[in-house]
This record gives C-alpha cells, structure tokens and sequence, in this order.
C-alpha cells in the first residue's frame, strides 16, 4: 500500500519553480514579508487609537451616561446642569448616580519643573467611579483637599511620580498653579488624547478649575438596578429629560468616542491608507515574481502542454505557487509584528497588540495579494501557443 502511494504521489513542481532560484525566492518572500509587516503595523496602531481613546470609558462603573450634546470627544468635553442627572433619580430603574468632572490641567514636572496638560477627572471619594477594585482603597485619602491619585502609567515625560512614591517618598507639585500632593497611585495608562491621567476629589478638581460651575458637570453615570434593560430605560430618559444633554449606554458611549476618533479625524483614514498601500505593494512584488517565473519556465511549459497536460493542470501549479508564497512569507511577518507590537507597548504604553481577528485579516489580505498576483501572471501561460514558441 505505501508502494502504491509513493507511486500516486504528485511532483511537487511549484515548489520546485519557486525553490530552483532562491535568491529570487528570498527576495520574494522578504517582499510578502515586508508587506504583511506593514499592514500589522497601520492596522495595530489604528486599532490601537481606537482602543486607547476608550481606556477610561471601559472602567467606569455605569450602565448609562449623560453627557452635553455639544459634546465631541474625550479631548472636547462641555458640561451640562447636574440637576439633569439627579432627575433620573425619578426613573424606578436606576439605582445611583455619580456626577464627574473631566478636563485637562497642567501638571508641573516636580523634576524638571516643565508643565505638561494630562486629563484630570473629578468624582465624589465615597462614589464607584471604576467596575476596577483600584479605588478602593484610595478614595477615602481624597476626602482631604489637595490630594490627588496619579496614574504610574503615565509618559515619563510628568516626572519620576510612581518611582518616587513607591520609594516612600511625599510626591507634590503644581496643578493649575495649585500646591497638590499625590497620596495614591493608579493604573489606567494614556491615549492619542491624554498623555496621562490623575484622579481627585469634586472640591480639589474645582479649586484647580475655579471657572467650573458648581452646577455644572461633563459626565453623569447612572448605575442601574438588577434586571434592568440599559436600552428601554435610556429611551424612556430621552423622551422626558430635556434636550440640554443626550442619554448613552456604556457601550454607545464607549462607540461615540471610537467614532470620532474614527470618522471626525484623518487619524483613521490615514492608518486604513497605509495599510492599503502595503497591500498594493506586496501584490507588485509578488506579480513580479511570479511573471517572470512563467516568463522562465514557458518552453517547458510549452512542452508539457504539448504532451498533453491540460491548461488548467499548469495554471494550477502558478495558483500553488502563490499559495506557496503566502503561507511561508507569512509566518515571518506575524512573528515581526508580534515582536513590534511589544515594542511599542514598551515605549509608549498604548494598547497596541495582536488580536486573533487582525492575525486572520491580515493573512487573508497576504492570500488574495498572492492569489490575485498568480491569477493575473496566469495571463501569460494561457496566452501561450506551443508552436510560437518552439
């Protein structure tokens, strides 16, 4: 029986066409590489914009969120009456409420004495303010005004904040030209909006914000009671709060910011272009290499469709030899993409890394970039007349 196999076993000729030259076969496979990388990259660090914009959004302990409708992003947030969110006290459904301040304040290096703008949240010490047990522990130090958390994940560029409080040093400096001692530290990490974050009381965020109306706030988060559907009560608090602010669940809330990052920016677009521009380029170097290896090999092809071998056999083996191509020129390009995503997460702190739906996206690209460049080489082969060529 292995005699009879070993005797129906095919010849492996695309392999055998791609392997007889290897620098040209290196060159290829550098080039799908090359190309696979490119597009890891544009579409890891759009992703990676997407998911970082959202960092805060995903802790917040909320089923719903009011904020102002002229509203546009993290970056622009306006504010809206906070008697709004204590009329969905009213609604059965909801179980609590926190109101938050957020904007952004300059925060004096305490080493360098440099000042640099970070996101600054504001929130009652004795509300949930993240689903993370982060807080816990550290909310009650901000019942005394002055007193801020830091997030240790923050650029480098605020100063040794995290190395100096963990040594058992007394961390203060400048918010808005006010004197603030850290008395905690946080992990939420920066974003394309904010290079860095810090927490604090409602009565310290307003003494660093004097302008900020005791009235006014720029979130409302609504927690609901057990049971109750996020959708049916938003839509039963949009028709009767006035239209001085707009209703969200977590998840709608957490898309609006996506969405602008998304659709009100060229961040995006420019991300999707290159990843695009990878593409192109990687079917220009795969059809080049696969034209000129049906250029090379006509006269045998020749011979062999003489002989009697079917067109749609020898097309086959130019299809295999794409295929070829992308399943080996792959695995280069995911293990470098791997390796940079680390890097970036290393130096930078953004969210940056490979998901299970990026890794197929991106071989399903280097597929159709291989198999296009093979079907559209083909031409040539089917073109070919024996006699002509002989």
């Amino acid at each position: 029986m292995i005699q009879a196999l070993w005797r129906r076993r095919g010849v492996p000729l695309a392999w055998l066409l791609l392997s007889r030259q290897p620098v040209r076969l290196l060159i290829a496979l550098a080039g799908i590489s090359f190309a696979g990388i490119l597009m890891f990259m544009q579409l890891g660090f759009r992703d990676g914009l997407f998911d970082a914009s959202v960092t805060i959004h995903r802790l917040f302990d909320a089923d719903l969120v009011l904020m102002s409708p002229r509203s546009m992003s993290s970056i622009s947030m306006a504010g809206f009456p906070e008697r709004r969110l204590i009329q969905t006290m009213a609604e059965p459904a909801v179980e609590s409420v926190s109101p938050v301040h957020w904007n952004f304040v300059l925060w004096r290096n305490p080493e360098t004495r440099s000042t640099r703008s970070l996101l600054a949240l504001g929130f009652e010490p004795d509300d949930a303010l993240f689903v993370d047990s982060m807080l816990a522990d550290q909310s009650a130090s901000l019942r005394q005004k002055g007193r801020v958390l830091f997030d240790a994940r923050s650029r480098p560029e605020f100063g040794p904040v995290a190395e100096r409080f963990n040594a058992g040093q007394v961390v203060e400096s400048e918010v808005a030209g006010q004197r603030v001692r850290v008395s905690g530290l946080v992990e939420l990490g920066p974003s394309f909006g904010a290079d860095g974050n810090l927490i604090t009381s409602r009565e310290t965020f307003r003494s660093l914000l004097p302008s900020t109306s005791r009235g006014s706030i720029e979130l409302g988060l609504i927690r609901l009671r057990d049971g109750a559907d996020p959708e049916a009560v938003a839509e039963r608090l949009r028709a009767w709060l006035p239209n001085d602010v707009s209703v969200f669940t977590k998840k709608a809330f957490i898309e609006f910011e996506k969405n602008y990052w998304r659709s009100s920016t060229a961040i995006g677009f420019i991300f999707s272009l290159g990843a695009a521009m990878g593409f192109v380029v990687g079917c220009v170097i795969v059809y080049q290499i696969l034209y000129g290896d049906v250029s090379d090999h006509l006269p045998e092809y020749a011979t062999l469709m003489a002989m009697g071998y079917p067109l749609r056999d020898l097309l086959a083996v130019v299809v295999r030899e794409g295929l070829m191509l992308a399943l080996v020129g792959y695995v280069p390009a995911y293990a470098a993409g791997e390796g940079l995503y680390a890097l970036i997460r290393g130096s930078t702190q953004l969210p940056v890394g490979m998901s299970p739906q990026r890794a197929v996206l991106v071989f399903s690209l280097i597929l159709v970039m291989c198999m296009g460049s093979a079907l559209v080489a083909m031409r040539k082969l089917a073109d070919a007349d024996p006699a002509e060529i002989f």
